[in-house]
């Protein structure tokens, strides 16, 4: 964290210029451009690391938003369907709130002009997921429904008077002052994408609010769906200002990544399964019923954990989705058919590979019902938020709809909490900022490569306490290599930590967190200090 009181001591330079907002939010995925659009009256600054609506997981998510708004459903069975896929380890009027405001947003985002599937009727088109007891789930061009929902939203944002983005802006501390978070400390790169989020010039952005929507952590492994820009850096600077942090152990592996060898690994959408996919083995045997009696559409921690099982016993994992993606005049799923054929395989053709890998984490900075942490002048909201609404496993096509129900949640807790906050003035004179970056960004490098490698191994689908504990030491040198700072990789070396040690400190196994020592009585939700020893 930054203070005003005190000289910042974690970048090295000198603050070149300084904004004032109402409200800062950090992030431009589905839950910072919907607090955006939520905040008419006050007057916004919104930070994004890459352009607006072109990075970050939102734009790239395929399944689809869930919401009870079909015939025979209810927000009652949604939520009961979310709470049993999270092996019970929810908030309950957290998850009211998410199925019961859901069909609201839904209509929202309608009034924007999101362009949902529809029938030949013209009814909305509803699929249904594993772990649904109801056809429920809303998409947009097959699987290219996050990125249809964030071009509604940034058009939404670009029109509006009251919000002022800046592209290509790392933030790298929250900024506290007499124990208020007042705003961040950005490094802003001259018309491109910082390096690790270096390069550009540091600009000090104060506000009466900050909102944390920065998404996720999948690049903390070294095999992810994420795109590269999810290093946890919100989770990071959270954890490092002393925010309360949630379910940390409980990381969501997709079952069903293209398996071709690049990183990140294209997603073949779980709406695939949904829609009578399969997994076969060498042999085209279906094994998903040796290991749960709802077969591919078990919960997603299930299926992750049977293809890991697969794999250690040297089998070959493929999907088979030859009866659903389409034929060459209608494609059901064109971005799944884009991967596959841009890797070389035709999947209407022949089954593809798939392997398990890092796609979502349940866990992040503990918020109430309104986005609050317990920071003040912090909210939260989306991935980097831990809420309770997922508990140790996700539901499908709960993610998006997370970001837009409680996205519209913090905007309008803000736009009454921010009148009573006096105007954050812009400080006097140059703020100097103390060396202590490392300089070297080969370092930095390899010390990431090394944090992502053994995560995967030590703080995988599969754990335990030797392994948890070997990740642990090993992350010590890691962080004395790389030194003070906080770069990308530095973000990732933090969320590595507070991961393994809530890992560690939960020993029974529950959803997405199994350990193979793992007691058979569960534990309870918890919650750690994010303030580093």
């Amino acid at each position: 964290m930054t203070s005003l009181a005190r000289t910042p001591s974690r970048q090295a330079g000198q603050v070149e210029a300084v904004h004032t907002h109402d409200v800062l939010v950090i992030g431009s995925g589905v839950g910072g451009l919907t607090v955006a659009i939520e905040t008419p009256d006050l007057q916004v600054g919104l930070l994004t690391k890459t352009r607006l609506g072109q990075g970050g997981s939102s734009p790239m998510a395929q399944g689809g938003v869930a919401a009870a708004i079909g015939a025979g459903d209810s927000p009652a069975a949604h939520a009961d369907d979310t709470v049993a896929a999270s092996d019970g380890l929810t908030q309950p009027e957290s998850v009211r709130i998410l199925t019961e405001e859901g069909p609201a947003r839904i209509a929202a985002l309608l009034a924007l002009g999101t362009r949902f599937d529809r029938r030949a009727d013209g009814q909305l088109a509803l699929g249904r997921e594993a772990a649904h007891g109801h056809a429920r789930i809303l998409h947009a061009n097959g699987d290219a429904t996050g990125a249809e929902v964030v071009r509604a939203l940034r058009d939404a944002v670009q029109s509006s008077p009251s919000v002022e983005v800046f592209e290509h802006a790392f933030a790298r501390e929250l900024v506290i002052e007499q124990g208020r978070v007042v705003g961040a400390l950005a490094r802003h790169a001259d018309g491109s994408d910082t390096a690790d989020g270096d390069g550009g010039h540091l600009v000090l952005h104060l506000a009466r609010a900050v909102v944390l929507a920065t998404g996720g952590i999948g690049h903390v492994y070294a095999h992810t769906t994420n795109p590269a820009e999810s290093t946890g850096d919100g989770l990071a600077m959270a954890a490092r200002a002393g925010a309360r942090l949630a379910d940390l152990e409980f990381v969501q592996f997709h079952p069903t990544a293209l398996d071709v060898g690049v990183d990140p690994m294209p997603l073949l959408t779980e709406a695939l399964r949904g829609a009578g996919a399969t997994l076969v083995d060498e042999d085209g045997r279906r094994f998903m019923s040796d290991f749960h009696a709802a077969g591919e559409l078990a919960p997603r921690d299930v299926v992750a954990r049977a293809l890991w099982e697969m794999r250690r016993q040297d089998r070959t994992t493929l999907l088979d989705a030859r009866t659903v993606i389409g034929d060459r005049e209608t494609v059901a799923f064109p971005t799944a058919l884009r991967h596959c054929l841009a890797h070389g395989f035709d999947p209407r053709q022949v089954p593809v590979p798939v392997s398990p890998a890092a796609h979502y984490h349940m866990g992040g900075v503990a918020v109430d019902t309104d986005g609050r942490t317990s920071l003040p002048g912090l909210w939260a909201c989306g991935e980097v938020a831990c809420g309770g609404v997922h508990g140790a496993n996700r539901l499908a096509s709960n993610s998006l709809l997370e970001g837009l129900v409680f996205g519209a949640r913090v905007g309008r807790d803000l736009a009454s909490a921010v009148q009573d906050v006096q105007p954050v003035k812009a400080l006097v004179g140059p703020v100097h900022v103390a060396p202590g970056e490392t300089p070297d960004p080969v370092v930095r490098q390899e010390v990431r490569a090394a944090t992502r490698a053994l995560m995967w191994r030590d703080v995988g689908l599969v754990r335990s306490k030797e392994s948890l504990q070997r990740a642990i030491t090993a992350l010590a040198p890691l962080t004395e290599r790389l030194g003070a700072g906080s770069s990308e990789s530095h973000n990732l070396l933090t969320v590595a930590g507070v991961v393994a040690n809530a890992a560690l400190a939960r020993r029974d196994s529950r959803g997405a967190h199994f350990r193979t020592d793992g007691l058979g009585t569960p534990g309870s939700r918890h919650e750690m200090s994010g303030r580093p020893h």
